[in-house]
């Protein structure tokens, strides 16, 4: 892959993924009562932590959107979203699997738990390890330059 066409893609999956963390952190900040409600929903913590859960979580989304958008230390940001989409891939796989129907909670309420809902975040997780691994590529194409 050219380093113009890396460094597109990296500026895409940059802009990408931070545009929809912050999006869904702010949509979380401003409705955290129905974000509590979906966290009760995936039945997996106890009573005492939904609240607090609730609340606090979107500020995680909405910096990490921030800081993918300011392009400082993108390994470190793309390695965090890896790890934060994958997690939610698995709390969502796992209601699923375990019959519940509950709103998946990702950009508000309204939208169950679902294949596409799986689908779709598990194409997120494309864009966020290339931002965490994709300098990888960027070497091995650069060792294979020939000399001029």
């Amino acid at each position: 892959m050219s380093n113009v066409l890396t460094g597109f893609f990296r500026w895409v999956c940059r802009l990408g993924l931070g545009g929809i963390f912050l999006y869904s952190g702010y949509v979380k900040l401003r409705s955290p009562l129905e974000f509590a409600a979906a966290v009760a929903g995936y039945q997996l913590l106890p009573a005492g932590a939904i609240y607090p859960v609730a609340r606090y979580f979107p500020y995680l989304e909405v910096a990490l959107g921030l800081l993918l958008l300011l392009g400082w230390r993108l390994r470190t940001w793309g390695v965090a979203a890896s790890a934060l989409i994958l997690f939610f891939i698995a709390i969502m796989a796992l209601t699923h699997l375990r019959g519940i129907e509950a709103d998946c909670g990702c950009f508000g309420a309204g939208e169950k738990i679902s294949g596409l809902t799986l689908a779709r975040d598990s194409l997120l997780l494309v864009p966020a390890l290339f931002l965490a691994w994709g300098h990888r590529l960027r070497r091995r194409g650069q060792s294979c330059v020939p000399a001029a």
